[in-house]
């Protein structure tokens, strides 16, 4: 019995200097301020007497003011390229932190809005190779309309010539309101109704603020005001390609 406790004294002693053993421990500061107030006002001491013990109900405290949670200022930065929602190169924008510092300054896309910058960047000399835009929503409309196709609806039983204001109405019932002056159509006329272009797809152009301009797939569909001349429902339309209406499908025209 003696011999095997023995034994184990050896192995107690290691483990004893391993928990015993000092560990560094990190410490961050951290900038944390609270601000607090009392919520009932201590009564003064008065002069010459000693002061009285406060009671209980005075180290009761109401919380004015966490700096963790204190919505932070907006950082101003420039941009030094054109940024989806915010502006082109040269810009000042004031973003929040987090965004500014992940989305901006870190991908190169901004920089401070110091007095040395706003000098450096007010000529546009050193971002003059950088495409602009004429809003900061241009570049955005311009990839969601390309990537939508619109149903072009037309009558089956009168005789029809597509029209900017037909594309105008299509647009409208997409949720997009585009003015008449700003769709270009083909060159080549397209007339109906004709069964050959049900489904089919032909290109118009849409110029965004007198300067961007962006080509739209749509789609014609013919309706009847009578029930049994009607095109049968075709569930996602939009993923079935007959084909285009013209066999250049780049003939295009432009105002």
């Amino acid at each position: 019995m003696l011999k095997s406790i023995s034994k184990l004294i050896p192995q107690i002693h290691q483990l004893k200097n391993v928990l015993l053993q000092r560990e560094t421990i990190f410490q961050q500061q951290l900038r944390t301020t609270f601000v607090l107030k009392r919520k009932y006002q201590a009564p003064l001491h008065k002069l010459g007497l000693r002061p009285k013990r406060l009671r209980s109900k005075y180290y009761i405290y109401e919380l004015v003011k966490d700096t963790d949670i204190e919505r932070q200022p907006e950082l101003k930065l420039i941009l030094t390229q054109y940024v989806d929602g915010l502006g082109n190169p040269g810009d000042q924008v004031s973003v929040s932190v987090n965004y500014g510092y992940n989305k901006l300054l870190l991908p190169g896309l901004a920089v401070y809005a110091n007095p040395e910058n706003i000098q450096l960047y007010k000529d546009g000399s050193s971002y003059q190779n950088e495409p602009k835009h004429s809003s900061p929503y241009a570049h955005l409309t311009a990839q969601v309309l390309s990537n939508k196709i619109i149903s072009v609806v037309m009558s089956k039983d009168n005789p029809w010539t597509i029209q900017p204001w037909h594309i105008k109405t299509s647009f409208r019932k997409c949720g997009f309101i585009v003015p008449e002056h700003a769709i270009s159509i083909p060159k080549k006329p397209i007339q109906g109704p004709d069964m050959n272009l049900q489904n089919r797809e032909f290109f118009v152009t849409v110029t965004i603020n007198n300067c961007e301009k962006v080509n739209v797939k749509c789609k014609i569909h013919h309706w009847s005001t009578d029930i049994s001349e009607r095109m049968p429902h075709v569930h996602e339309f939009w993923k079935n390609s007959p084909g285009s209406v013209f066999s250049d499908e780049t003939e295009m025209t432009e105002k």
